[in-house]
């Protein structure tokens, strides 16, 4: 099994690449889903991020407010860290418990671990390669602004909280251009499921050769 973390940043295009995977056969493992899970109440997580950041940030039936953290969150890189440090360590942990799942049921396929925070969380050194999706910074604005209803400002503030997309781009064994059409951004992940398949048929193949010579 080959293990690809995707990751971009918001309005990258990052989900479009994750829904092509998926089409093309890929299993799926959202880490912001993985991340709600954790949080749910009662968890431990959800436990500690009460005790750090206080009532006011969950609703009445326990709740996480995401709007309320995220907010907070954005414009305070202290508050950001300390949720990051929270929230994290069971992600990985349920992320880790999930790969395994799909080894014992597909080894030959294909799991792409759809991260935002892969490379600041460390996670990029848990996968076998990395891919990002890449935009051009202007195309990522106006998407955010367009998407979400935001100021040019604010949209500006949300893209400072994250790593640029540039940065991620040393990190990348794959890159997905994500600035041009819907068929463009497919036609590149189905050539790079392809080459993946490939490695793992090659892999397969060292692994039975080396039996045989036994």
């Amino acid at each position: 099994m080959i293990v690809l973390g995707l990751t971009g940043g918001i309005a990258s295009g990052k989900s479009t690449v994750s829904g092509f995977f998926a089409a093309e056969g890929a299993h799926i493992l959202d880490a912001d889903r993985v991340a709600r899970a954790v949080v749910e109440p009662g968890n431990p997580a959800w436990r500690e991020i009460q005790h750090r950041f206080g009532n006011e940030y969950f609703h009445a039936d326990g709740t996480l407010d995401r709007k309320k953290m995220a907010d907070r969150v954005f414009h305070d890189e202290e508050a950001r860290g300390i949720l990051n440090r929270i929230v994290h360590p069971h992600v990985m942990a349920e992320e880790g418990r999930l790969i395994e799942e799909w080894r014992e049921k597909d080894p030959a396929g294909i799991v792409v671990l759809d991260a935002a925070l892969l490379i600041e969380a460390g996670s990029h050194r848990r996968v076998d390669r990395v891919l990002v999706a890449y935009v051009e910074e202007e195309i990522q604005i106006r998407r955010l602004m367009e998407r979400d209803s935001l100021s040019r400002q604010e949209a500006l503030a949300r893209l400072a909280a994250q790593m640029p997309l540039k940065e991620k781009l040393a990190y990348a064994d794959h890159i997905v251009d994500t600035g041009g059409t819907r068929e463009s951004i497919r036609r590149q992940v189905r050539e790079i499921v392809e080459g993946l398949r490939r490695q793992g048929a090659a892999a397969a193949g060292k692994i039975i050769d080396s039996f045989c010579a036994l």
